[in-house]
């Protein structure tokens, strides 16, 4: 009998040892970074970095129960879309690392990654998945099911983010492939489409079941409508109900120079924080809301001219109006504790940061929170993390050396950052005195408010490019920058590098045709530039004149590394003429 209860209590503390082990002591905080892994943050937080750069990079992220980090790749390859990281010896860094789950449809832009009862749910562009996550093994068992299916190839704002309501339901956004609905896609001067055909399958969010398998968009039901592009959403379990943070649409400017301004471009539309019941619309793709009047305004596409406000107050109103194009891409609703008492239930949202507020500074990459109280906000937003960047003035968004993205809440209430440029994840706790906290703490981010990444520019004084630009640069910054950048980099993302490729330069054979081509018809669908992906809109740029397109051509041919020959008004209207485009 000895020997047996010997036994008996040996299994039982080798059953401790390994549950210990693999889950970490949730009491026991790692050794911040000396630097906080380059962040900023308000007074005794700090942070470690868990890895400093994944190979594939990083989109969102989610951490089990046990403390294990999974991680959606932003460039998947055959060995997997995923990857998983445990921390066996509780230094807060990560020391194993796996790549997993080699589906087909590994685009660069899908982008969830949730926890959810036992199981890792992930998406693609077209597809939501999942995996039984078994924590002895770290790597999900089996092959990923899917749970649900998009008929439709992948298209513009293809995220396919998740939540879920914890009453077997899931939640899933379908983008708009589409700036506003126009008769042609970003073509200037193009209208809206009146009675918008792409909100019967696009624009909105739709409900699912949880646990059923290969679902169809058909099979769920539409809750909410009016929404061009989500990325941010999560579940508020203290009202229980969906929240997201939606993204403007872009480009006044180069859409309608007539009525909009290079400054309302850069400043309109906000990015908009929102309540959704079911039933919500937000008035996609007839209205945007002007974070600055502070009201839906008609968009231009359906007659307006920045002023009319048309039937917008009927339309669901956000709850915060953010700058625009800072570009949310992940929310998150903290249910910790290892934070002070302030931030439980309040909102974290990881902003990506702007491409497109050219010729003025980009704006955002960084996390903000925003303090709840009764299902809406308690006080203004908040800079929580910042110094991702890198710099506080950012020209071009290829110039930020981190772009936040996903956020996730660990096991002992620890908060998570994914970036997208480095594949970098960070871990951010407090250490203090939780009971002596006080909003003092906040005063140094606060300030930080006034830096160029933050505040609004000035419409003279911080336009960049003011006074420097004639000819082929003045256009380039006109109707390629917002897209392309300053630098002719491209945003990593959507837009391609102007900067080598092969479009540009007409590859070994220096042909110029391609590019000419491309300015006046325009390109659309998957295309591949210096061997990377990308899957946006380019409009036709036909109602420049042949010496317009030559200079704005001769321009990129020949900056950005790029040194090709000069591209003639004549070379223009021969492929002009023999596109018989007018």
């Amino acid at each position: 009998m000895k020997n047996r209860a010997i036994l008996f209590l040996t299994a039982i503390a080798a059953f401790f040892i390994i549950s210990f082990t693999i889950a970490g002591n949730k009491d026991t905080l790692p050794i911040a970074d000396k630097n906080n892994g380059g962040l900023f943050l308000p007074g005794h937080f700090k942070a470690v970095v868990v890895v400093d750069s994944l190979a594939g990079r990083a989109r969102h992220l989610a951490v089990n129960d046990n403390g294990d980090v999974y991680v959606k790749l932003r460039f998947p390859d055959s060995i997997g879309g995923n990857v998983a990281m445990r921390d066996t010896n509780h230094d807060g860094k990560a020391d194993i690392i796996k790549k997993f789950a080699d589906y087909e449809d590994k685009g660069s832009y899908g982008t969830a990654m949730r926890v959810h009862k036992g199981y890792l749910y992930f998406s693609s562009e077209i597809n939501v998945y999942r995996m039984k996550l078994n924590p002895n093994t770290l790597v999900p068992d089996g092959k990923p099911e899917l749970i649900v299916h998009d008929v439709h190839p992948p298209q513009e704002h293809d995220a396919k983010p998740l939540a879920f309501d914890n009453k077997g339901h899931m939640y899933v956004a379908f983008g708009a492939p589409s700036n506003a609905c126009q008769e042609q896609n970003r073509v200037p001067g193009s209208m809206g489409i009146t009675g918008c055909p792409l909100l019967n399958e696009y624009g909105g969010i739709w409900q699912f079941d949880e646990d059923k398998p290969n679902q169809l968009q058909a099979d769920g039901k539409r809750y909410a409508t009016g929404l061009r592009s989500v990325v941010a959403m999560d579940w508020n379990t203290a009202d229980n109900c969906l929240y997201v943070a939606a993204h403007g649409r872009d480009d006044f400017r180069l859409q309608f120079p007539k009525q909009f301004t290079p400054w309302q471009s850069a400043v309109l539309p906000a990015e908009e924080f929102l309540k959704i019941k079911e039933g919500t619309d937000v008035g996609w793709p007839y209205y945007y809301y002007d974070p600055i009047k502070k009201k839906k305004l008609l968009n231009p596409e359906y007659g307006g001219d920045g002023k009319k406000a048309g039937d917008g107050a009927k339309y669901a109103q956000p709850l915060i109006g953010f700058p625009a194009h800072w570009a949310p891409n992940d929310l998150l609703f903290y249910t910790g504790n290892q934070f002070p008492t302030r931030y439980k239930n309040g909102a974290f949202i990881a902003f990506h940061g702007s491409t497109n507020r050219s010729p003025y500074p980009q704006a955002g990459f960084f996390i903000c929170f925003v303090p709840f109280k009764g299902g809406k906000p308690a006080g203004p937003w908040e800079i929580f993390a910042d110094g991702f960047a890198g710099h506080n003035t950012i020209v071009s968004v290829s110039d930020a050396v981190c772009r936040p993205m996903g956020i996730s809440q660990g096991p002992d209430g620890s908060l998570y950052i994914s970036d997208t440029e480095k594949g970098r994840v960070w871990r951010i706790f407090y250490q203090g005195d939780k009971t002596k906290f006080t909003i003092a703490q906040l005063a140094k981010m606060e300030l930080r408010k006034k830096l160029p990444s933050f505040k609004t520019p000035d419409e003279t004084r911080n336009n960049l490019m003011s006074g420097m630009l004639t000819g082929g640069a003045k256009l380039y910054a006109t109707y390629c920058a917002n897209c392309h950048q300053k630098n002719g980099k491209g945003d990593g993302n959507l837009f391609p590098p102007l900067s080598g490729s092969e479009w540009v330069t007409g590859g070994k054979y220096m042909m110029k045709e391609p590019a000419i081509k491309v300015l006046l018809n325009g390109l659309q669908g998957p295309v591949k530039v210096k061997n990377v992906p990308y899957n946006s809109v380019m409009p036709p740029h036909n109602f420049l004149s042949d010496d317009q397109i030559a200079q704005v051509l001769t321009y990129i041919r020949n900056n950005f590394g790029n040194n090709s020959s000069l591209v003639t008004a004549l070379e223009v209207k021969k492929v002009r003429e023999s596109l018989k485009v007018k």
